[in-house]
């Protein structure tokens, strides 16, 4: 695993000596160790600013490492900049070491994490800030999606090609702020929209 501190902070610092106790961990900003190449970053990032340039680091560093960022408090804007950037997760200094071991083993295998209220924060903004963006066609989709049809069916249903609702699906995803059909249909189920 790469622990990566663009400042060099005591945060990061004591998050990779925490670390190293249960995996092997390299601490540094200019470049993971040549090997073996880790299957996670924890990149420390303090100042949302900054977030796009430290993930751009990473990726150029290390393009398969799932990445993970690491922040001093429980900030979901910075959190959802994050997995819109293309993070795996976000991590936090309120929790508890086994906590973040615990996800950061979660990440690499192929599980997004997050704080639980993320998801509340995405679905609120969502509809306070986008309500009237999704189209008559594409709430209709939703609804389709959240009585439990497939694309299939609801292409046979509304008489449109399945790709068509793929279409609708995939932009009504990106508008509400979720990442599939199981978040749109919950987010429809429980009104939010």
């Amino acid at each position: 695993m790469w622990v990566c501190d663009p400042a060099e902070t005591v945060m990061g610092v004591g998050l990779a000596r925490n670390l190293s106790e249960e995996v092997p961990v390299y601490f540094g900003w200019g470049g993971p160790p040549p090997e073996p190449r880790p299957t996670s970053v924890v990149l420390c990032c303090a100042d949302a600013e900054q977030l796009p340039e430290s993930i751009g680091h990473v990726r150029l560093h290390e393009r398969e490492a799932g990445i993970l960022v690491f922040n001093p408090y429980m900030d979901l804007p910075l959190a959802w900049n994050a997995l819109r950037l293309g993070a795996r997760g976000y991590l936090h200094a309120g929790m508890q070491p086994d906590q973040i071991l615990r996800a950061i083993l979660a990440a690499e295998g192929g599980e997004v994490v997050a704080p639980r209220k993320l998801l509340e924060y995405v679905v609120e903004n969502a509809v306070h800030h986008c309500p009237d963006t999704l189209s008559a066609r594409r709430r209709e989709i939703l609804g389709l999606v959240a009585d439990g049809l497939t694309n299939a069916q609801i292409a046979h249903k509304l008489f449109l090609s399945e790709s068509t609702v793929k279409q609708h699906l995939y932009a009504a995803y990106r508008l509400l702020g979720v990442r599939n059909r199981t978040e749109a249909a919950g987010l429809v189920r429980n009104g939010g929209m």
